[in-house]
């Protein structure tokens, strides 16, 4: 009797705790098998928004220097264009020496201001204004027959403006002989031997060259009446003779190889044109 009703005990209990087991695994695996809800836009998205700006490299900082720099072109684009003046060679030339001399040097390299003629307003040709600025040529030339000099020098930036300044003289040179004074296509060696053989009215060229041949002692300034700056006209670039620095520096040491001194002493005329 005892027996069977331990088993009976037994046979309730067993249902009991294998359903509790089963469904103690059953609440496990829907547990771990639920899917996990999506989170919505709104949770994904920050609410507030912060911009990083890249940081700027070195190249990025020399592109944008580059792009600030201000070009000749840039700043005609904006203003007329002002014809030279005395004064403007005068201020160049102290500009330049500032550094390279003392104060009182400086005022040593002051050239007079009756040694200057009447500047170009841009409305002259070359042979207009060279008539205005020496209505007496022909007589100069005429008595000028001394070989290894010039009455007339006009100083440019190139050779290729020299021969354009050669071409628009026409109506002003005549029959004066006129020599180019540049380098391009022409030896040193051989402008001193045409110097030495023949009276010469008029130079053109160069201030470098110039500058050389007065050197080896082809040409003496001594002669020389009137000096004419090719001031106003502009390259392709649109510089002026004076805005490139190798020419700047090749008229300041030729103004100082004599031109200085015959300026002060009142046989030397300048012109810019």
């Amino acid at each position: 009797m005892a027996s069977v009703i331990s088993s009976i005990a037994s046979r309730r209990t067993a249902p009991s705790g294998a359903s509790d087991g089963e469904g103690g695994d059953t609440d496990v695996t829907q547990q771990e098998t639920a899917p996990v809800p999506a989170l919505s836009k709104e949770t994904q998205q920050p609410k507030e928004c912060f911009l990083i700006q890249p940081r700027e490299t070195k190249e990025d900082a020399t592109k944008t220097r580059k792009r600030r720099k201000k070009k000749i072109t840039d700043v005609l684009a904006k203003s007329e264009p002002k014809p030279g003046t005395p004064e403007d060679l005068q201020k160049l030339m102290q500009d330049y020496y500032s550094s390279r001399r003392a104060v009182i040097e400086l005022e040593e390299l002051n050239l007079p201001d009756t040694c200057f003629l009447k500047a170009n307003d841009l409305t002259h040709s070359l042979s207009s204004y060279l008539k205005e600025i020496c209505p007496k040529w022909v007589k100069l030339r005429k008595n000028h027959s001394e070989k290894k000099s010039v009455v007339m020098l006009i100083i440019c930036s190139s050779a290729i403006r020299a021969l354009e300044l050669i071409r628009s003289m026409t109506a002003f040179r005549g029959d004066s002989k006129v020599m180019k004074l540049f380098a391009k296509h022409i030896k040193v060696q051989e402008q001193v031997k045409m110097l030495e053989k023949r009276v010469v009215h008029l130079g053109v060229g160069t201030p470098g060259r110039i500058k050389e041949l007065i050197k080896q002692g082809g040409l003496n300034l001594n002669p020389l009446k009137f000096l004419v700056f090719d001031w106003n006209w502009r390259d392709q670039k649109l510089r002026r003779m004076m805005d490139i620095p190798e020419i700047r520096k090749e008229v300041f040491e030729l103004v100082e190889m004599g031109v200085l001194s015959l300026c002060k002493s009142g046989s030397l005329k300048l012109g810019l044109f």
